[in-house]
């Protein structure tokens, strides 16, 4: 059905595009956004403030609800607890460190059984992600924990970088807005609710991005975000014309942001150059402040880093499907110094996230192509996958099948692989486990060409 939407989409006048992309800009708006958003960034805001003993005492008074609300209202937990006691553990379920490690696995499995049972399911918001493993993930909401997550990015992010929603800014983002095989512009859509411009981060050609760049000054464009790969990638066209396209800051998202691209994004667009931070599944997230620290979002989760740097979340906000003690695929490293940070502002800090690079792939006609786990994104039998380029003209499609896995699957990814990259040969393979690289972390994406990747080796 999906495909069928999509092929249609396709078809239609790029102004018709614009309004379809309008009408679906004003649906994630109302879900986002509401009448009280301005008093939740205020307090947000205020709580940049906060004393870490104050901290404390809210983080673990939610933590407290959440806990004690989902070993008795969501069925996985108040089964797994169940099993717990018939085997004669009485460990109190009001202290997190009883409870166990939740694997992705679990999640993806028994997407269902992590709901309140009160709720009604109906009233939920439903997203599908892949996660940094290329997972699939079916996550449910909350409007009122949307609109907290949302209200956080207003204050940590717009309010931090000096812009509102009524600038106008672009997003280099993993959507499909533009067939791949289409050679000519438009290769985004305008959403005119959010006064977003959506640029397709698969048409990044050298022979493309002079249009991205015309196309940017055309809008009155105000600020970017984006992946960081694309963002470089925009910055390195715009450096090579020798033309400057200043911008009020640009916000790289969902990839780690390395000096050498900052400087080339910072030289193009005459602007600060942020990093930001956060996962799909809401319970951890971080900004950058003007100090170059990487501050960390109190009020989404309560984080946990094991020995070997694996990132483990609790999320606070999503009353509607907890996670407790997740494993979030992703490596970290908590800042140790005790000196506050000369922004001012009383927020935790993180060193670094680790493990998010995924390779970039090279097209034939040269187009840099990254951050290709949207493919993975529904409600498909897979339990991981990874995509391995071996030459200009094939990948390597890897997978795990999950129960009702079908050839027609596998298939279904190989067409979208080539909507991306053009007219190549996928060969699938089916494996019963995805090798993880020496750190544990599993790499959505590998490319063998021996150019375009990007690594922690380039940090």
């Amino acid at each position: 059905m999906l495909e069928i939407v999509q092929s249609l989409y396709y078809g239609l006048p790029a102004p018709v595009r614009n309004l379809a992309a309008s009408l679906y800009g004003y649906r994630l708006k109302s879900e986002r956004y509401s009448d009280g958003t301005e008093d939740l960034v205020a307090q947000a805001l205020e709580r940049e403030q906060w004393s870490a003993v104050r901290w404390q005492s809210w983080r673990e008074e939610r933590l407290a609800e959440m806990l004690h609300r989902a070993s008795r209202k969501v069925p996985y937990y108040r089964e797994q607890w169940r099993i717990r006691r018939l085997k004669g553990d009485r460990s109190p379920e009001d202290i997190l460190e009883n409870w166990p490690i939740l694997e992705k696995a679990a999640v993806r499995e028994n997407a269902e059984s992590f709901l309140d049972e009160e709720l009604n399911r109906h009233s939920l918001l439903e997203e599908f992600t892949s996660g940094s493993t290329g997972s699939p993930l079916r996550l449910w909401f909350t409007r009122q924990s949307q609109r907290e997550w949302y209200a956080l990015s207003e204050a940590r992010w717009r309010n931090w970088y000096g812009v509102t929603q009524d600038h106008r800014w672009a997003i280099l983002g993993g959507r499909m807005v533009a067939k791949f095989t289409q050679t000519k512009p438009p290769f985004w859509v305008w959403n005119a609710p959010m006064r977003q411009l959506y640029m397709s981060s698969y048409h990044l050609s050298p022979r493309f991005l002079p249009w991205y760049l015309d196309e940017l000054r055309t809008r009155g464009i105000d600020y970017l975000y984006g992946y960081s790969s694309s963002l470089a990638a925009l910055a390195h066209a715009a450096v090579e014309r020798g033309v400057k396209h200043p911008m009020i800051v640009a916000i790289s998202n969902a990839e780690p942001l390395y000096e050498h691209q900052r400087a080339v994004i910072r030289d193009a667009f005459v602007c600060p150059v942020r990093e930001t931070y956060g996962l799909s599944e809401k319970l951890a997230a971080a900004s950058e402040c003007e100090h170059g620290s990487l501050h960390l979002w109190p009020e989404a989760g309560f984080l946990e880093v094991d020995e070997n740097r694996n990132l483990i979340g609790t999320g606070l906000l999503n009353t509607a499907m907890p996670l407790i003690r997740y494993r979030t695929g992703d490596l970290a490293r908590f800042h140790t110094s005790t000196t506050p940070c000369a922004c001012g502002r009383n927020l935790p800090r993180i060193h670094s996230i680790e493990g998010r690079a995924d390779d970039i792939l090279i097209t034939a006609d040269g187009r840099q192509v990254g951050r290709l786990d949207p493919l993975f994104k529904g409600d498909l039998p897979i339990r991981e996958a990874q995509i391995v380029q071996e030459s200009l003209t094939s990948v390597t499609l890897r997978l795990v099948p999950g129960p009702g896995y079908l050839p027609m699957h596998g298939e279904r990814l190989a067409g979208l692989i080539r909507e991306r990259m053009g007219d190549l040969v996928v060969h699938i393979e089916r494996v019963a486990r995805l090798e993880r690289g020496p750190n544990g972390k599993l790499r959505g994406v590998v490319n063998r060409l021996g150019k375009g990747t990007v690594s922690s080796a380039d940090a």
